[in-house]
């Protein structure tokens, strides 16, 4: 297997253009350079500036300057610390790992986070000690086979702007760990998430203390799945099953029995998965979601943001997906927003130059991880991204 291989199942049947894999192309700790706070990467500091032609069509001249500022001038005080810690199972066969993303004052070298030979890291300093005051919480799920690094970048800037930013590596559907028995517990995926709430909001030695009524959850492809069923939404295995039979599709109705996705099945998955702490969710190109009840969305509890990739690369278009979540929740609590010329992998990490060719030569097929559409380049996605996404939470869970 390549450096950048994501299984034999993924390249013969490639979810790549499916809306629920997102490959981890990942180096260990003991590979991450460290460097000193003055030699942080300027490229990184550029990608956190927020581009005119995102923002002003919003705002005008002198609220863009104002905004431009004051986000600025807050991203060059904060420090980023970072941390990764591990969750035992109380059953014992499901610990997780986690990694933490949080404001610190420390003054310390700083090393490149997630970084690896096609993706660009991020700048934080290792088991900081975190500040003392209290700051809200967002927890992030990554997609199918991805890890926590899929959304480093957007932890980096939740983490700048107050937030405690955790994200666990789900057993089963993580690069670290493709167990088909933990895969096919998707239900444990939302619980993996409590999980995770718990440990933080129990020991302030892991990132500070946290605003108990301030919780969020982000996730991407099936971590939109996941964070959805965690808001409150439920899963019919039937309905999934009867939709697959209308709109066959292997991307996503193909992954049903992996996932422990069976017709005629009432059991864990078919349960309430909502976790009442959580105040918000924020869905990135969700899969699966035509298994959700049209009753459960109606009713969803909490205001919600779904996004989705106007690119269409797997025959199955965000309107059969987040769009389908935006027709049946609440139209005064969720927002839906598809972004044209992003594609389903536009919210992973930036890549490196020279990344798609570097991919395509070790795993011919894969590297349209880091293609996106024709307009913008993935760092403007991002920055339009983390406007939304920030404007939304400081509505729902503000940070100061």
């Amino acid at each position: 297997m390549t450096p950048y291989a994501t299984g034999g199942a993924a390249r013969q049947s490639p979810y790549l253009v499916a809306k629920a894999i997102v490959p981890d192309y990942a180096l260990d700790a003991s590979s991450i350079a460290f460097r000193t706070s003055a030699d942080i990467d300027i490229r990184y500091k550029n990608a956190r500036s927020v581009p005119p032609e995102v923002t002003m069509p919003k705002l005008g001249l002198t609220a863009f300057l104002l905004a431009a500022f004051s986000i600025s001038t807050a991203q060059a005080a904060d420090t980023i610390g970072f941390k990764e810690a591990a969750l035992p199972d109380v059953g014992g066969d499901r610990p997780l790992h986690v990694s933490i993303w949080y404001p610190t004052n420390d003054v310390a070298p700083i090393g490149e986070v997630g970084e690896n030979r096609v993706f660009v890291g991020l700048p934080a300093i290792r088991d900081a000690k975190p500040v003392g005051d209290a700051h809200p919480l967002v927890v992030l799920s990554h997609g199918y086979w991805g890890s926590w690094r899929n959304l480093n970048w957007l932890a980096g800037e939740l983490a700048h702007r107050g937030y405690v930013v955790a994200a666990p590596d789900h057993p089963g559907t993580t690069t670290f760990d493709k167990s088909p028995a933990q895969a096919a517990r998707l239900w444990e995926r939302p619980h993996d998430l409590g999980r995770v709430i718990d440990a933080l909001t129990k020991d302030p030695g892991l990132a500070g203390t946290i605003i108990a009524d301030r919780i969020a959850a982000i996730g991407h492809s099936l971590g939109g799945w996941t964070v959805v069923s965690l808001g409150g939404a439920r899963f019919s295995s039937d309905q999934f099953d009867n939709d697959c039979k209308a709109r066959p599709n292997p991307r996503t109705c193909g992954l049903g029995p992996g996932l422990g996705i069976e017709p005629g099945q009432h059991g864990r998955l078919e349960g309430d998965l909502r976790d009442a702490r959580v105040a918000a969710i924020v869905s990135l190109d969700v899969g699966l979601a035509r298994g959700f009840t049209p009753e459960s969305l109606a009713t969803f509890p909490v205001p919600a943001l779904i996004i989705g990739a106007g690119v269409d690369i797997g025959d199955l278009p965000a309107k059969l997906e987040s769009g389908y979540l935006a027709a049946h929740l609440p139209k005064a609590t969720a927002r839906y927003v598809e972004i044209p010329d992003a594609m389903h992998f536009s919210f992973m990490q930036l890549c490196k130059p020279g990344a798609v060719e570097l991919i395509e030569q070790d795993s011919p097929g894969e590297g349209i991880v880091c293609k996106d559409g024709e307009t913008r380049d993935r760092q403007a996605i991002h920055q339009q991204l983390v406007e939304m996404i920030t404007a939304f939470l400081a509505q729902a869970i503000p940070a100061k």
